[in-house]
């Protein structure tokens, strides 16, 4: 009898754990796959129905819409300016969009740019705003001081806010954050805070960044999770209620929008015959499969 018991018992365990396999492997849903002329999306926005993309360096300077079903609906090729690093896009509350030139793998550059595109056509560079990080002394930075590369930004009342990648030599899982003003001219970045996310650079280094439509919620993406920030006062975004969650796998994801206020569009490169996806999941199905 006991053992029969036990038999049961390790039946029922094994169902349990291959049924939470099941809600974890749907946490995140693949939306459909980038069309093939979209290699490497490194920033995504959602306007209006359309997801508005762009590509990081090596990649021509233009940003292509898709529909909800992936359909390349407008492509933008811009002369005027180059595509040194693209790395995050973001809209402002006029839908206004902005191209953020400031990739910086190496901690040199001196030329770190952001771009608007006007709407509501969304073809020509209307302004540039140029940045420095006044904590930068070298040039590239030092092997343990190489904080100045970016990925993750958005546009929150009249500002930029930044959250750098981390590339020093001793990771600690420290993002800084910068604020810029959103208008033409050339500002020096001001430092309001640093968020430690975790000791694993794989896991742990910001990709993305996004804020919600009503601005209640700000989400971190790193390859394997992002980081859920609520309950905040003011731009203190990452002083209210964080909430870590996991996905399912990892790959090189590298850009995130809301949709709405409850649901998250995340793209990820191609890499060895992986990614090139575009994901869709609630907060609530993340929470719940985390």
């Amino acid at each position: 009898m006991k053992n029969s018991f036990i038999k049961i018992l390790f039946v029922v365990l094994v169902l349990f754990s291959c049924n939470q396999n099941v809600n974890l492997a749907q946490s995140l849903k693949i939306k459909y796959e980038f069309p093939s002329q979209l290699h490497e999306v490194s920033g995504i926005t959602y306007v209006n129905g359309l997801l508005w993309t762009l590509e990081d360096s090596g990649n021509e300077p233009k940003i292509t819409a898709l529909n909800d079903n992936g359909t390349a609906k407008q492509e933008i090729v811009f002369d005027s300016i180059s595509n040194i690093d693209w790395e995050e896009l973001t809209k402002d509350e006029n839908q206004h969009l902005y191209i953020g030139d400031f990739g910086n793998n190496d901690n040199d550059r001196k030329d770190l740019s952001i771009y608007k595109v006007s709407a509501p056509d969304y073809n020509q560079v209307t302004e540039k705003i140029t940045f420095h990080y006044p904590e930068q002394i070298d040039f590239p930075a030092k092997k343990k001081e190489k904080f100045y590369d970016c990925e993750a930004f958005f546009y929150h009342k009249n500002y930029f806010y930044l959250f750098t990648k981390n590339r020093s030599k001793e990771f600690d899982g420290t993002t800084l954050i910068y604020k810029i003003p959103a208008k033409a001219g050339n500002h020096a970045a001001k430092l309001i805070g640093t968020y430690t996310t975790c000791g694993n650079y794989n896991s742990c280094v910001i990709t993305g960044a996004a804020i919600s439509p009503d601005a209640k919620k700000v989400v971190l993406l790193s390859h394997d999770r992002l980081w859920l920030f609520e309950n905040f006062k003011n731009d203190a975004f990452t002083t209210g209620t964080a909430t870590m969650l996991k996905f399912d796998h990892y790959s090189q994801k590298e850009s995130i929008c809301f949709k709405d206020n409850a649901t998250l569009l995340i793209a990820d490169e191609r890499s060895k015959k992986m990614g090139g996806n575009l994901y869709e999941v609630t907060l609530e199905d993340l929470k719940n499969t985390n």
